[in-house]
């Protein structure tokens, strides 16, 4: 079995109001989303899948992974999600785990948990709240949305006796907006 990490990282960000895109602001000296980037590395998976789409992160993901661009990012967040989860598939992968390129402070430790179950989907949990990543199984990508701005939350919450909770240490916060940033050390 082979399993994939996906980094969905091709929103606008509009919230963020630093003179950056937020994915490439600093945090202790190189862009948040390598700090995403280091962490998935790390965990030891089989390929990594990189989306991106208002910005380009050409340059910034490492040449082993896989950048995928989205031409419709506006569309929403599925429409990334489809396209990670289509190149995995092409590939041959058997299961994605998915996270958000802002994230930076999800340690390897995580990614590598959830990647471990064999649940259909599996979510970390931190302190019982659930946040990225997110372990998909090949049997439910098939109830993956293709349109809209929410990507398995859709099936876990339609289906959640495939879901497992694993819980996991880090922090999971989203870098947002500037004070995000600021709170992360950044």
């Amino acid at each position: 079995m082979t399993t994939a990490a996906v980094v969905l990282a091709a929103g606008a960000g509009s919230r963020f109001a630093g003179p950056t895109h937020k994915l490439l602001a600093p945090l202790d000296g190189r862009p948040v989303v390598a700090h995403v980037l280091d962490a998935v590395t790390a965990a030891g998976f089989d390929a990594v899948y990189v989306v991106d789409g208002a910005v380009s992160l050409v340059g910034v993901v490492p040449p082993s992974a896989v950048l995928v661009h989205n031409a419709r990012w506006a569309e929403g967040q599925a429409g990334s999600l489809r396209l990670a989860v289509d190149a995995a598939a092409a590939a041959g992968h058997d299961a994605v785990v998915v996270g958000l390129g802002d994230q930076p402070r999800v340690t390897a430790e995580a990614w590598r948990r959830v990647a471990g179950t064999d649940s259909p989907i599996a979510v970390a949990s931190y302190g019982g709240v659930r946040r990225n990543p997110v372990r998909l199984a090949r049997a439910v990508w098939a109830l993956l949305p293709d349109e809209g701005d929410e990507g398995a939350r859709v099936v876990m919450r339609a289906r959640p006796e495939l879901v497992t909770e694993v819980p996991c240490d880090g922090e999971p916060l989203d870098v947002d907006t500037v004070e995000d940033l600021r709170r992360l050390g950044g």
